[in-house]
């Protein structure tokens, strides 16, 4: 290019700067701005977010009536009480005695025999030795709501009915009758994790689980217990309703920030086990010893947290959930990792 050709150019730009010089100066200094405001968001936000995949969803798992067998799904859907599928919901169903006081496989080992599935409109119960029953999903207004006692904290159910109730009475051959309650989320005030166990959240609630709206436990973790016992024992004696491959065993301890489908959840602290563990699901018989003796050589927890564990071994992490959503066996589990 020539030096008058090369003149003629920078002349050119120039007055095509002055000329648009206001919008360009706006666009520069919205650059400015968006780039002040990002770097102002990531200070917030704790820096970059990394999503580290941990692990995949084998199993995805339901107890429609507390301390019964689970219902094993492919997707569901996580609420702020825990999972649910169609009309299936995760322990809104509990059996009581008269006084309204919970009874499980602690009280009443044979209750894990108990099959429970959606059929239509109803929740079908079998049992060993006993008819199928149905219950209606939608109990009628006019049934009482009766108030239960779930640990040490006071919720309320819908009476289900008295040909469920000697249905239960009769199979647990009680001299007593026990009867079957509902939880209904529009009508009942949920019980708060933090009154069951102290690191939980004001916003974590439960219907009549233990304390966590979410139990995950990994595969591993499973098959790392079974290597050191002499008679192995399965998923169904932990109860958990999200089960995980693909990881090292007990990683999950450490997993405080997870992202599944489109469902976010926080950890809270692990699962202290207890008697029920020792229910075996196949017989309904309670043994008292293992897998807690074999959990207790190895799984006990810090001293410094003896106030919140006592003497029971940890196995399985507790959630509280911060963002609802769905989630499908199969998805990735990923490790939410806060960077910069």
């Amino acid at each position: 290019m020539s030096s008058s050709s090369l003149s003629g150019a920078i002349e050119s730009m120039v007055e095509t700067f002055q000329r648009h010089r206001l919008p360009l100066l706006c666009a520069a200094g919205l650059g400015v701005t968006a780039v002040a405001s990002w770097m102002w968001w990531r200070s917030k936000r704790g820096g970059y977010v990394e999503l580290r995949k941990v692990g995949t969803v084998s199993q995805l798992l339901i107890y429609p009536v507390k301390s019964c067998r689970a219902v094993s799904v492919q997707e569901a859907e996580c609420t702020e009480l825990g999972l649910r599928h169609g009309e299936l919901e995760d322990r809104h169903w509990l059996v009581v005695t008269e006084e309204g006081h919970m009874v499980t496989g602690r009280q009443e080992p044979r209750i894990v025999l108990i099959s429970v599935t959606g059929c239509g409109d109803s929740i079908c119960l079998e049992a060993p030795g006993m008819e199928k029953i149905h219950v209606p999903l939608v109990q009628p207004k006019s049934n009482k709501i009766v108030n239960c006692r779930v640990f040490s904290s006071d919720v309320q159910g819908r009476y289900c009915g008295d040909e469920v109730s000697r249905w239960l009475t009769t199979y647990f051959q009680s001299s007593s009758p026990y009867s079957l309650v509902h939880f209904e989320p529009k009508v009942m005030k949920p019980r708060k994790s933090k009154d069951a166990e102290r690191p939980f959240r004001d916003k974590d609630v439960i219907a009549y689980p233990d304390g966590s709206p979410i139990m995950l436990l990994s595969e591993t973790s499973l098959e790392e217990l079974n290597r050191r016992m002499e008679t192995p024992v399965s998923v169904a004696n932990f109860r958990p309703c999200i089960v995980v491959s693909g990881c090292e065993a007990f990683s999950e301890d450490g997993w405080d920030d997870v992202k599944v489908g489109t469902v976010r959840m926080k950890r809270v602290m692990a699962c202290g086990r207890c008697i029920l563990t020792t229910v075996n699901p196949n017989t309904g018989v309670m043994t008292r010893k293992e897998p807690l003796d074999t959990l207790r050589t190895f799984r006990m927890s810090d001293e410094s947290l003896n106030h919140l564990y006592k003497n029971a071994p940890l196995f399985g992490q507790y959630y509280g959930v911060d963002k609802t959503g769905k989630l499908r066996v199969g998805d990735p589990v990923y490790l939410v990792v806060r960077r910069g």
